[in-house]
């Protein structure tokens, strides 16, 4: 039976790091096959990867049996997108590129409705109150949403404290590649400084009880990131598991098949 309640949301509250993976192949069999494995959450990509909002919807009808919790990364920061998206069923939004606390303001604003916001009401036409089933959804609706606001630049960690004191931000996700060619190491987020960097900000974000996650490939980072508290984190991306899964099997088909060449 399906609950309004954020399971996602509620367990940014509970011990422990919750593991995600990124979905970019914009594909419902692909999102569900990842969903089905039985990661904590999902990240469905709209920002740089090739979906929008139908694609996203058919996604998040995919995964709905499972217990992986998706989570939608739009593209901007457009109040416009924001209601739609909200309207499909994403309760889990991750903004890019927040730089300061007006826009942290603005995007708080952008997911609730009035008075304390300015969504549009129009959800009970929509899949997200299911289609009016859910009576309290206005109500409720507010409280149901995790706005998460990614942090990727200088600026926005020169300003992580005054966003993080914005009432209403759910959690804060570190870019460590952007943050990286924002600092001078593009294609390098593993350096020292982005990582010092970055472990500084969840330390900030933890002493105002606002959660924190990362997406990091590296095995040594991901470790330091969880000893410095991160509270969920993607270790890999669906296009990495099929990229490094097929040269492997590859490599594995070569040496098989060469074997009729030595005897």
């Amino acid at each position: 039976m399906y609950t309004h309640d954020n399971k996602f949301k509620n367990n940014l509250k509970e011990p422990g790091v919750q593991c995600g993976v990124w979905c970019v192949l914009s594909n419902p069999c692909s999102t569900e096959l990842v969903a089905s494995i039985g990661f904590d959450w999902i990240l469905l990509d709209v920002e740089h990867a090739p979906n929008d909002l139908r694609s996203i919807l058919a996604q998040l009808q995919a995964v709905a049996p499972y217990d992986s919790t998706p989570i939608v990364r739009l593209p901007d920061h457009s109040i416009t997108a924001i209601k739609q998206y909200l309207d499909i069923g994403v309760k889990n939004l991750l903004i890019p590129m927040v730089e300061n606390a007006t826009q942290a303001r603005e995007l708080v604003s952008a997911v609730r409705y009035p008075p304390r916001g300015v969504r549009g009401i129009g959800a009970g036409l929509a899949r997200a109150s299911r289609w009016g089933a859910i009576k309290n959804y206005l109500q409720d609706a507010d409280e149901q949403i995790c706005l998460i606001l990614q942090i990727e630049t200088e600026d926005g960690l020169n300003n992580l404290e005054e966003i993080l004191d914005v009432e209403g931000v759910g959690a804060i996700f570190f870019g460590p590649s952007d943050l990286a060619a924002s600092m001078g190491f593009i294609g390098n987020p593993s350096a020292d400084a982005v990582k010092k960097i970055i472990c500084e900000g969840i330390f900030a974000a933890k002493k105002r009880n606002v959660p924190t996650g990362i997406l990091s490939f590296n095995k040594s980072d991901i470790v330091e990131y969880v000893k410095s508290g991160i509270n969920f984190i993607a270790t890999g991306a669906d296009s990495y598991i099929l990229r490094v899964g097929a040269e492997a099997l590859l490599r594995e088909g070569r040496s098989l098949t060469n074997l009729s060449l030595h005897s």
